[in-house]
């Protein structure tokens, strides 16, 4: 986002099928048919759907004017990868991550998104959708990583500030419908397309940053050293995590945030590097307090998850009454637009759910022309949310996909359930961390280190 294109066509490996100009949401994907495609690196959101639906790759019957090894050193894989090397990739960031983790002055702390617990299983030969939050930790607890925390923590965290900020801005009647921000290819969107609606973006950082902040000041404290010495790494399902992550204001802990992340597919390779067998691992816990979550916060990674989530708090902020079933069931599901008007106390709660970017501009126009009559819109920019990112495994056929999207929305409503809090205001982690460092929910120091702003795409390329 800032300077750095992450996503990108391989123009010898490419055949102008033009499957990722048909996927892309921003019509960033240029080229004729039976050509080389390029990107657009202006429009492009990174959202890297061209890298999950791209099925042309170097064949080991042709010859290239660039080897094998040197496209794998391009895309910073390691030199044990053995799978086809498709034309749509993106940079990866493993060498760094190596680095920090051999390097004994630094304290390693990683994050892993909800969604990624539901996906890594397959790239070890596992069932579509397993869920394995056991395996994951342990498995991050042999490479090496000094402490293993959870995204899903910064979910409830996010939901804690953003369902806060909602009840305000409707208290208010001010800068409505507010829009999540959980998402940094919608973000960037809004920010390149509709400068002029960036005030309706809800001013929470992502879970992936708020949890890098709070590794660099709160998990300091609790470890005793210096927030300089902490390596934070984010396992994110999204290309885009990565871009994120080197925005300038998301430094707030007074040092970059979050220093590198890696998607689902990179982790696995860096466990295969490793020889650690993934399917043999044991069941083991993520650390606390940082690792510890709530049903909320685990279904962030679907489309919906972060409305029903925020519906679960928002509703006993505004009743003052507890939300007797939490599985707002009518918010869930599929591709395309979603209204919902949920009941609470005086206030009729109207919400929108668009997953998929491609079907947010009809909704935008309307707001810009003073027509929307909604509260809170929740915008994922993937097909079905993070659990169909960019950086997830890659499925080529239709069949598998569908399936593939189904079973893993189904295990992360299912670890929703198995949770002993599903609310995250409930979660008493994130209630001793109020209590003991950030305040409250939108005081000054929780706004400071949890909170940011956005700039208008052509200043922010200007400021580049």
């Amino acid at each position: 986002m800032e300077g750095k294109q992450y996503v990108s066509i391989d123009a010898e490996l490419c055949t102008g099928c033009q499957r990722c100009c048909e996927i892309c949401p921003v019509g960033a994907i240029e080229g004729e048919p039976g050509k080389a495609q390029t990107i657009d690196a202006v429009k492009c959101v990174m959202c890297g759907q061209c890298v999950q639906v791209c099925s042309a790759y170097a064949s080991c019957f042709e010859t290239y004017q660039y080897s094998h090894a040197q496209r794998l050193q391009e895309r910073r894989m390691p030199a044990n990868v053995r799978e086809p090397l498709f034309a749509a990739y993106y940079v990866g960031d493993l060498p760094q991550v190596k680095e920090a983790l051999a390097d004994h002055s630094l304290f390693t702390m990683v994050q892993c998104a909800p969604a990624v617990r539901v996906a890594i299983a397959e790239d070890f030969g596992m069932e579509l959708g397993s869920l394995v939050p056991g395996k994951l930790a342990a498995a991050l607890r042999r490479l090496g990583f000094k402490r293993i925390y959870d995204t899903n923590f910064a979910a409830d965290l996010t939901i804690m500030e953003e369902g806060s900020e909602l009840v305000k801005r409707i208290m208010e009647n001010k800068a409505l419908p507010m829009f999540t921000s959980c998402c940094p290819a919608w973000v960037k969107y809004v920010e390149d397309e509709y400068p002029e609606l960036i005030g309706h973006l809800s001013s929470c950082k992502s879970p992936q940053q708020m949890a890098g902040t709070m590794f660099k000041t709160y998990g300091a404290e609790l470890d005793n050293i210096a927030p300089a010495a902490v390596y934070s790494v984010a396992i994110m399902p999204c290309t885009c995590k990565k871009s994120e992550a080197l925005r300038p204001e998301m430094a707030d802990s007074g040092f970059r945030d979050v220093d590198a992340v890696l998607t689902t597919r990179e982790l696995a390779y860096l466990i295969k590097e490793a020889g650690i067998d993934f399917n043999s691992l044991p069941e083991e816990g993520f650390d606390n307090p940082l690792g510890c979550y709530s049903g909320a916060g685990q279904i962030f990674g679907v489309t919906g998850g972060v409305m029903e989530a925020a519906i679960r708090t928002a509703y006993e902020i505004l009743t003052q009454t507890p939300l007797e079933n939490v599985n707002v069931t009518t918010v869930r599901g599929g591709q395309g637009i979603k209204r919902v008007t949920i009941e609470a106390g005086s206030v009729q709660l109207k919400t929108v759910v668009v997953a998929g970017l491609k079907n947010a501009a009809g909704l935008l126009e309307e707001i810009k022309l003073g027509k929307a009559d909604f509260h809170f819109m929740e915008v994922m920019t993937c097909p079905a949310g993070c659990i169909t990112g960019g950086g997830q495994p890659k499925l080529l056929l239709p069949e598998d996909q569908a399936a593939a999207y189904k079973l893993r929305s189904a295990s992360m409503y299912r670890h929703d359930e198995e949770q002993q809090f599903r609310k995250s205001h409930e979660n008493p982690a994130i209630q001793d961390v109020y209590e003991k460092f950030l305040g409250e929910p939108l005081g000054h120091k929780s706004h400071k280190l949890l909170h940011t702003h956005y700039v208008a795409g052509k200043k922010r390329v200007q400021a580049d």
